[in-house]
């Protein structure tokens, strides 16, 4: 009997061009019967924020983080060449003239191949998020869980 293969990724950056390729990979390794996480901390957890704007009642801080973050993949900047916001454009553009899938799409069939996508509870205390904040169908732990997970793949890659 085989083993099921696990893969596990962190997820740091809040840049578009990374959170892609966290997503192809993830994709591609689910394609592959892997059991696949991606621990989203830090800047991240921008990939998984709502594109719309949720009432939570927030004190100064956490609404400064709000405020100064990007809302949701598609708001994402580009780690080089943003010019400033022209490059996820251009990006955007050429990936759809090569009929590659958006971040957004990416997401979703990474949610549909059961991509265990896990938000930083630590994380999203001290940035201020909340899960309603996030989008549905993610899961909430600690680091300790991530360890957990990335204990028994044979990939883990941080982005």
């Amino acid at each position: 009997m085989t083993q099921t293969e696990k893969s596990t990724i962190v997820l740091f950056s809040g840049d578009l061009d990374k959170a892609i390729a966290a997503f192809i990979i993830a994709n591609g390794a689910a394609a592959y019967d892997h059991e696949v996480t991606i621990f989203f901390t830090f800047w991240g957890l921008n990939t998984l924020r709502k594109d719309q704007p949720v009432s939570v009642k927030k004190g100064l801080l956490e609404k400064a983080f709000s405020w100064m973050m990007p809302r949701g993949s598609k708001k994402l900047g580009l780690s080089r060449m943003n010019f400033a916001g022209a490059g996820p454009a251009m990006i955007k553009h050429v990936m759809k003239k090569h009929n590659a899938l958006s971040l957004p799409q990416l997401i979703e069939l990474a949610q549909a191949q059961g991509v265990k996508l896990v938000a930083c509870t630590m994380t999203m205390d001290l940035l201020g998020l909340t899960q309603d904040e996030l989008l549905d169908g993610i899961e909430y732990a600690g680091v300790a869980a991530y360890l957990g997970d990335a204990t028994e793949a044979r990939v883990n890659l941080f982005i």
